[in-house]
């Protein structure tokens, strides 16, 4: 037998700190810019430690920690746009090395 769990009471306190979403009766997450997303787990045979490191790394995928830990504090306009400046030079890095090592 299995069952569905999706993000509500305990989880739902962290999500004012994602870009304010809005907890939909169905267990969607609208984001300010109109995405919708669903993040749920299903407990088989009542293993609720299995569902919870499921619901972890699913959390991690999506990257809700890395923004949790970002909206932590204020973070300066000056300041952001300098970090995702150099995110995007990491991720253009990233690309340029993939497209050499296919090249060769």
């Amino acid at each position: 037998m299995s069952h569905s769990v999706q993000l509500y009471s305990p989880f739902f306190r962290i999500f004012p700190l994602l870009s304010a979403p809005v907890m939909v009766k169905t267990g969607h997450l609208i984001d300010q810019k109109g995405v919708i997303s669903l993040v749920s787990v299903h407990v088989r045979d009542n293993n609720v430690e299995q569902a919870l490191r499921a619901l972890k790394k699913k959390m991690q995928r999506e990257g809700i920690f890395r923004e949790m830990k970002m909206r932590r504090d204020f973070e300066k306009p000056s300041a952001k746009r300098k970090r995702e400046k150099a995110e995007a030079v990491r991720r253009w890095r990233k690309v340029e090395r993939k497209r050499r090592d296919r090249e060769g």
